[in-house]
């Protein structure tokens, strides 16, 4: 994908009304463009400005000559002091566009919610994991061969546990991307699944309990702990896939 491609499904893409393929593509792209990732970036300030502070809007003078001319002769001519006409059809006028341009505003640049959208971008990077074989950039099942790698990499120590004998040994880590800050992957295994456990820090300190979803065929489970947020998701099913959470909340403390 070229940069005029990209640049002319940058909407598209922004507005999740891409297929899971095209939106992999885009994401790539992105990840290797510079000049896209920055216009991808000025693209989502823009919307999220107008859909933050977009509340208001101020009738310009000349809309109240507007809407007297468009008025019937004798609507125009009823015995209403001039100024109190005015006054209230400028009020109106600008109440109803209010309403309008927020409603329309909302209506067109509302994205989905925030942990919808992290979730969206969750599924976008296990898929691309899988296909574009890059499962993990250090290989290992030794817990102190992966956490060193993260050394400089990420600004924060994630907790790396080899689970083998709990039947879910570390296949590896990777540096990813998600929620616009690079993040640490951990990839464990149970049989033929794989499962993507993605490490960043939390804007808070508070602990919360964890929440499983499912989407596209797919199990997630999040949850915060310690300074750290957790997000878990593969194929395996939700009884397995809990297990896993609640061995790594153990080894961690939680």
């Amino acid at each position: 994908m070229d940069c005029s491609e990209a640049q002319a499904l940058m909407h598209g893409y922004l507005d999740k009304e891409l297929d899971v393929m095209r939106a992999i593509e885009v994401e790539e792209h992105l990840q290797a463009c510079r000049a896209c990732q920055e216009a991808y970036h000025a693209h989502d300030t823009v919307r999220s400005a107008i859909r933050e502070q977009a509340t208001y809007f101020a009738a310009p003078e000349y809309l109240q000559g507007r809407i007297l001319s468009a008025l019937p002769v004798a609507t125009k001519r009823k015995a209403i002091p001039r100024t109190l006409s005015l006054t209230w059809l400028n009020f109106g006028a600008a109440l109803a566009l209010v309403s309008i341009v927020t409603l329309s505003v909302s209506l067109y640049l509302a994205g989905p919610p925030q942990d919808e959208h992290l979730t969206e971008e969750i599924i976008s990077s296990h898929v691309r994991s899988l296909m574009a074989d890059h499962l993990a950039d250090v290989a290992s099942s030794d817990q102190h061969t992966v956490k060193p790698w993260f050394n400089g990499k990420v600004n924060f120590s994630p907790p790396v546990n080899d689970l083998t004998e709990q039947g879910f040994p570390l296949v590896g880590g990777r540096l990813d991307y998600i929620d616009n800050r690079p993040v640490a992957a951990l990839v464990y295994r149970r049989r033929q699944h794989l499962v993507n456990l993605f490490i960043w820090p939390a804007s808070h300190d508070q602990d919360s309990p964890a929440k499983i979803l499912s989407r596209q065929g797919y199990n997630l489970i999040h949850w915060d702990h310690a300074g750290l947020v957790f997000w878990a998701i593969s194929d395996l099913n939700p009884t397995e896939l809990r297990e896993l959470v609640s061995i790594i909340g153990r080894a961690n403390g939680g």
